[in-house]
């Protein structure tokens, strides 16, 4: 199972952090990736990381903004999110695929004044 936490409302600018609960798989061998839904648009996949963290993969659109981590011992993945925009506005997710088909409840994140 996969359920994220951690959205919410934030202004243009300001800081979030996701984190994503696994349980019910070998969550220390499988890589893990945050995917996003915005308001009519495709699910879009966002990072990635691989087992152990030692290599992280960002959409451009996020990349220098967006931070992926991982804690194997607990089952958690994390999302940090800074100097938020407008567009990152969506329903984030955390998966066990890049195309999201193996997903959890995701998280709404809006960004706006």
């Amino acid at each position: 199972q996969l359920q994220a936490f951690g959205g919410g409302l934030v202004q243009p600018g300001g800081s979030l952090r996701l984190s994503c609960a696994a349980s019910g798989f070998g969550f220390h061998n499988t890589w893990m990736y945050w995917l996003r839904q915005a308001p009519g648009k495709e699910l879009e996949w966002v990072s990635s990381i691989t087992t152990y963290g030692a290599y992280t993969y960002y959409a451009d659109s996020v990349k220098g903004r967006f931070t992926i981590s991982r804690d194997n011992a607990n089952g958690t993945l994390w999302l940090q999110m800074n100097n938020l925009k407008s567009e990152d506005t969506a329903i984030y997710y955390c998966a066990k695929d890049k195309a999201g088909q193996v997903r959890g409840q995701g998280t709404q994140v809006t960004v706006s004044s």
